[in-house]
């Protein structure tokens, strides 16, 4: 077939601008371990400079800041031979805490790209590559990609969207985080409502260690604690409410999963079901989210539903009528929409 010229500088573009955010997403991480973004903070410097603030080598300082300016990571005045940070750079690459946190998500596509090798040979037999089969940048890097987007909106909206779900948390009920991970969204919640008592679980077991970690050390024993359990299989119900962040896509067996939370759920209980934010058909997610996502479940979320047992995977971008569908099948009379992001939506589900 014949090549458009046009289209294909237009293809190459799009190709360099790739090219160069994927070795830039290596710069930003080492940039986040060096400290080099939060030494930018409060005034320019020359790389010079940069490098004794942050004890490391001029030389890689230099040819790094060039590379962030570049790509509209960093600010440089040619005057001065300085390098800065805006304050919309700053919000964004250097509070770990804040609702935005750049650095945690390509942390966590570098680590996922480690595994190509094993992907590769994944696609051509069909078989899974488990969760816990990733590097360990995987697990930190999804709490650090995660963690900014629930400390914004959990507290603060998306468990006031639920019927009477505040109000119970506020006087004491008992609550299952399942597919916990480090237990980011654990703690959350147990620090904002601490009359209520949450348990979180996970088939991870390093993943549960780092959660129990994390609560010893925010003073939270006496209100949380976490098991090694899969979504099929843990236990300790009824619970008034019960959650699962970002979870329910990477399951073999996700109706499985419904169908126990379910039976752990009080009669009066909730399901809170955080998923990311995806649209009816594929042509609604040809946008840059979700290329995000197609390109993370690929890699993660595929893989590792399909290395457990049931075999099915919905993806990361199933979007609201699977998920609906599930809780149907699994017993919920009551399903709705109650919050959204641009990236998760939240969803209730009631027996």
């Amino acid at each position: 077939m014949p090549v458009n010229e046009d289209r294909l500088m237009e293809f190459l573009h799009k190709f360099v601008g790739d090219l160069g955010a994927t070795m830039a997403a290596g710069g930003v991480v080492v940039g986040d371990r060096l400290g080099l973004y939060r030494a930018l903070v409060d005034r320019p410097l020359r790389p010079q400079e940069l490098a004794e603030h942050t004890g490391t080598a001029p030389r890689y300082v230099e040819e790094w800041l060039r590379g962030q300016a570049a790509g509209g990571y960093v600010e440089y005045d040619p005057e001065t031979g300085t390098y800065s940070l805006t304050p919309e750079q700053a919000f964004a690459l250097t509070d770990p805490d804040g609702p935005v946190f750049a650095p945690g998500a390509f942390q966590l596509a570098l680590g996922a790209l480690k595994a190509e090798t094993a992907i590769t040979n994944a696609f051509r037999t069909g078989e899974g590559v488990g969760w816990h089969q990733h590097d360990t940048d995987v697990f930190a890097g999804c709490e650090r990609f995660f963690r900014p987007g629930y400390s914004a909106n959990l507290v603060t909206s998306w468990l006031p969207a639920l019927s009477g779900v505040v109000d119970k948390l506020q006087s004491g009920i008992r609550v299952a985080d399942v597919g916990c991970g480090h237990g980011a969204s654990t703690t959350l919640m147990a620090q904002a409502f601490p009359k209520s008592t949450f348990t979180g679980s996970d088939y991870h077991a390093d993943s549960v260690d780092q959660a129990r970690k994390r609560a010893s050390s925010l003073s939270l024993n006496g209100s949380v604690s976490f098991e090694v359990a899969s979504a099929q299989t843990f236990s300790g119900g009824p619970y008034d409410l019960v959650t699962t962040f970002d979870a329910l896509h990477d399951m073999g067996d996700p109706l499985g999963a419904a169908c126990n939370i379910r039976q752990q759920l009080a009669d009066d209980g909730t399901w809170m079901i955080v998923e990311p934010a995806a649209g009816a058909s594929v042509s609604d997610n040809l946008n840059p989210v979700g290329r995000v996502y197609y390109s993370f479940s690929a890699f993660l979320c595929v893989p590792n539903a399909l290395s457990q047992d049931g075999g099915y995977s919905l993806g990361a971008q199933a979007g609201e009528e699977p998920i609906r569908r599930l809780a149907s099948d699994a017993g919920f009379s009551r399903f709705r929409r109650v919050a959204e992001t641009p990236f998760n939506i939240v969803y209730e589900a009631r027996p």
